[in-house]
């Protein structure tokens, strides 16, 4: 079953999960799978998204100090008034870091409202200028080769019918061949989007961690976007390829 990795969607039509999960019963979960408790120390760029009642349903990554980069499908009517950007924090039950409400919202122009079609890119503006070093954006293809290792990270589910994360969870995954990729998805267009995982699953992200990180040595290549449940054999995690999307995004990062 194709699935948006937000959980902001099963919230909204929880009632037709619910009837839906004897049929589907993989259709439910947020947080990293196969991953590791990771410290936000190490990775203090990232952050997670809610609504204004405190439920987690996306992630994003600090890329200036107002600035946050998410996916575009994790804003799908979404009001900045009723957004909540959550910095420094790696235990969602603890009150470390802070809490930062969103001035805007700006979604790629091009974004037709589906993360299989590309451009599945957002940029949250936020009240106020965060103490957090950005994380750098991928300007070439450099990053994007075949079996080159990199980290996703999120507070989405760890099984694909399990409970959300309370803690910041990280796995480490190889970009994967755009050829191979698109044997498992159609949809997949190297222009717009990056793969990443292992052909027998088992480490990929999950609901909840739509809009988080995918980095390469220190620099931001891609944004959890959409896969084919989550951490199946054969059907890898798609990202949004930042560095097709580079001069877009950084003109939106300037206040």
């Amino acid at each position: 079953m194709r699935i948006i990795r937000s959980s902001r969607l099963a919230m909204v039509v929880a009632a037709v999960l619910v009837a839906l999960a004897a049929a589907v019963p993989a259709a439910a979960t947020p947080r990293v799978v196969g991953g590791e408790r990771a410290s936000i120390v190490e990775y203090p760029w990232v952050v997670y998204l809610t609504d204004a009642t405190g439920f987690q349903f996306c992630g994003g990554t600090v890329v200036a100090a107002t600035k946050v980069l998410t996916a575009a499908h994790c804003m799908a009517d979404q009001r900045a008034d009723n957004l909540r950007v959550v910095v420094g924090r790696e235990d969602k039950q603890s009150t470390d870091g802070r809490i930062v409400t969103a001035t805007s919202i700006w979604v790629s122009p091009n974004y037709r409202g589906d993360p299989t079609g590309g451009s599945d890119f957002a940029v949250i503006t936020l009240s106020r200028r965060v103490n957090v070093p950005p994380l750098p954006l991928a300007k070439d293809n450099s990053a994007y080769q075949p079996n080159m290792m990199g980290t996703v990270l999120g507070w989405g589910r760890t099984v694909e019918s399990g409970e959300a994360s309370r803690y910041l969870m990280a796995a480490s995954v190889p970009v994967v061949a755009d050829a191979v990729c698109g044997k498992s998805y159609q949809e997949y267009r190297a222009a717009a989007m990056v793969c990443a995982g292992y052909p027998q699953g088992g480490v990929d992200t999950c609901q909840g961690d739509s809009g988080g990180p995918f980095e390469v040595s220190g620099v931001l290549i891609g944004i959890t976007s959409f896969g084919d449940g989550c951490a199946r054999a054969g059907k890898y995690g798609v990202y949004t390829r930042v560095a097709a999307y580079e001069p877009a995004i950084e003109a939106e990062l300037t206040d």
